[in-house]
This record gives C-alpha cells, structure tokens and sequence, in this order.
C-alpha cells in the first residue's frame, strides 16, 4: 500500500489514519494490527460455534449480538480503510479490499438470503495480515521460492497427472468387466471412482471387489499407489531445491514493500525505490 499512500497535502486525519491502519512499523499500527487479528479469530469462532446445532440452541442469541458486533465492527474499520489512502479504487479492488468486502457483506445479505452469514469463515483469510506485522520476511521469502517451484514444476505434473488419469480409466474399465453391477460396480465411471480411492489409497470401502481376480488387481493398484504418491513429491523438491539455490542469487527482498523481483546487485527497489 506504499503506492497509495496519502499526499503531504491530504487532511492530518487521514495521513494518521493510514499510518495506524496500514503501517504496521509503528506502535500504534502494530496495536491496531494485532486487535483487529483477535477480532478476526474470535469472529470466526462464533460463526462455527453457530453452526453447531446444540451451541446454536443454548447460546444463539448471544452467538447472532456477537456476529452483528463484529460486523459492524469490520464495516467502520472497511470504511476507514477506504478513507484512509489516496486512491479508494486502488484498495477497494485490490487482495485485501475484496477480502475485507467479502468477510463483511454476507451478514447484511441473511436479510435476503438466510445462511450465507456462514460464508463469513473468509474472514480466516485476513490473518495473512500477520505476515506484515510480525515482518517474517525470511517467511515471504521462502513463498516466493515456493512458488517458483511450483511455477516450473507445473508442466512435469499435468503430465503426470494426465499418465495417473489415463491409468485410473483403464484400471476402472478392466474393473467394471471383472466385477459388473452385480458386485456394486454398476459403471464405467463409478469403477474409475473406486480406481482413484484405491490408487490414492484412501479406500473408502464403499466399493470393494469381490471375486479373486478383483482382488487381485486391487492389490497391484494400491501398491503401484505407493509409488506414484512419491513421483510428484520428487518432482517439486527436484525444483524447490533449484528454486532455492538461484534464489541466493537472484532474490533481493525489499523491506517496504516487500517485492522479491530485484537483481542481486540492485541497489534500490524497483518497484518502491526504497534502498535495499
């Protein structure tokens, strides 16, 4: 939010309240971030407590006052945000001001549609927030590295994933012949179900064979899933580990605005131009 800070010109109301509500280096700001955190868990709380039906009949008045508090609460706290920076539009349509919308609206919307207040679990996302008043950078650095990792894996995967899908509807079509309706595998698609729960070896047990070549194939399936469960995990940590040692190179973490994408030999942001 560095870019949508207020002008040296704005109203002192709102610089203040941009420095509290945005700025988490100060003592003011790391104490606005840190209540708003509790308010976030403890909102949470109360919409799952809600959900539970013997809570909810002992304690539903309560649970119902305590969830208009919050939403209340995080409205005026929205609006401030809104107030608070230079652009609106800019917050508003960004990560966090659609977060901040969604984890607020859907108690105002039960007068239309009664349950949605139950959506208001999203909240839970807004304790990323953490990230920013602890300043774990070697955290964010770690994710960046994650992701990278992830980003050039993705093309080893898919085409695993498509070789472990093409082996689950022949495994499924060869079990749906051996069995048939008669055993419970009454399709082609339910039997490429149960070739994917024994593949991954969940083994819900809702569908088993029952004839000794069934059983058998069964077998081979939730062996052969031992060793495909390793294949994407050496995939990715074949990246992480690459990822990792350009990162030594290549990632230079900026302090204020947290960008990851400067040279090694930069001198200052070049997203910010904060020094690095």
């Amino acid at each position: 939010m560095i870019e949508n800070k207020p002008k040296e010109s704005s109203p002192n109301w709102q610089k203040k309240s941009y420095q509290i509500i945005f700025e988490a280096e100060t003592p003011a700001g790391k104490f606005f971030d840190v209540i708003l955190l509790w308010a976030i868990l403890i909102s949470v709380v109360v919409v799952m407590l809600e959900s539970i039906a013997e809570v909810k009949a002992q304690y539903g008045s309560l649970l119902l006052n305590l969830e208009w508090f919050f939403t209340i609460l995080f409205s005026i706290e929205y609006i401030f945000r809104i107030l608070s920076v230079a652009k609106s539009r800019h917050y508003i349509f960004s990560f966090y001001g659609i977060v901040d919308f969604l984890a607020t609206i859907p108690t105002y919307v039960t007068f239309i549609f009664p349950g949605v207040h139950l959506l208001l679990v999203i909240r839970i996302l807004r304790l990323l927030r953490v990230f920013r008043i602890f300043k774990l950078t070697k955290f964010i650095t770690q994710a960046a590295i994650l992701t990278k990792a992830l980003k050039a894996s993705r093309v080893k995967i898919a085409v695993f994933l498509m070789t472990v899908l093409s082996i689950v509807v022949i495994i499924g079509s060869i079990i749906y012949v051996i069995e048939g309706p008669e055993n419970g595998f009454t399709s082609i698609p339910s039997s490429i179900y149960w070739a994917i729960v024994t593949l991954t070896t969940v083994g819900y047990g809702d569908m088993a064979p029952q004839t000794p070549l069934g059983q058998f194939l069964a077998s081979i399936v939730m062996i052969t899933g031992y060793a495909i469960i390793a294949v994407p995990t050496g995939i990715v940590t074949v990246e992480l580990a690459d990822a990792s040692r350009k990162s030594k190179e290549i990632i230079r973490l900026c302090s204020s605005c947290r960008n990851a994408d400067n040279e090694n030999d930069a001198l200052y942001c070049k997203k910010c131009g904060t020094k690095l």
